[in-house]
């Protein structure tokens, strides 16, 4: 039997991308290896799990986690390298990494209200993830660190607050996510199939198609 939600109003939906939109670990860190070999660097595993993590966090912060006895310079050649093969291995990718039912989903979404995507990534990666979904014009607009250099909490504020968006929902799946749309004033619904864990949350969706019977 499937659970019953409340209906929440709302007038636009953001949405968060890795751990709620699809798992892009495997490939991510076949980009993180790639970068840290270019590099000369041989001491650092990472895994799939280890990068499920840190997923959310701004691109900075992974960067230190990841090289904790490297420079910041190496730490910014090695990420700018990594955003690079991680673009080229995403588009040539053929798997489905999107989580079951999200693509239909939000075109069905986008046909009710404005959608929109706010992430901590780099520069052109939400791009990338509209294209290989093929919803790039399901989406009304998008912010990401990489633009701004700001994190997710100021992206909310800075994407609701141009678009005029009353009522905004956030859909994450982290406690960084919950946290930030405590910053920005955003009502925070939890991908409970995601990477993370929050300590609270307006409402748990089980499955990415379960937004339609919130909204």
């Amino acid at each position: 039997m499937d659970k019953m939600y409340k209906k929440i109003k709302t007038g636009g939906v953001i949405l968060d991308i890795d751990g709620t939109l699809w798992d892009s670990t495997e490939i991510v860190s076949d980009a993180w290896i790639e970068a840290f070999k270019i590099a000369g660097i041989k001491e650092y595993d990472i895994t799939p799990d280890i990068l499920k993590g840190l997923f959310g966090r701004p691109m900075n912060e992974i960067a230190e986690i990841l090289m904790p006895n490297e420079s910041p310079e190496t730490r910014e050649e090695v990420s700018s390298n990594c955003y690079l093969l991680e673009h080229r291995y995403l588009e040539k990718n053929k798997n489905d990494i999107f989580f079951e039912g999200v693509i239909d989903g939000i075109i069905k979404m986008s046909e009710m209200l404005p959608v929109y995507i706010v992430s901590n990534c780099q520069k052109g990666y939400i791009e990338l993830v509209m294209k290989k979904g093929g919803f790039e014009s399901c989406i009304s607009d998008y912010e990401s660190y990489g633009n701004t250099g700001h994190c997710k909490a100021y992206n909310l504020k800075l994407l609701s607050d141009r678009n005029h968006i009353k009522a905004p929902l956030y859909i994450g799946d982290t406690e960084g996510d919950r946290q930030a749309c405590e910053k920005a004033g955003v009502p925070f619904i939890w991908a409970g199939y995601g990477f993370g864990k929050p300590i609270s949350y307006l409402e748990k969706l089980d499955r990415f198609k379960d937004i339609l019977d919130i909204i």
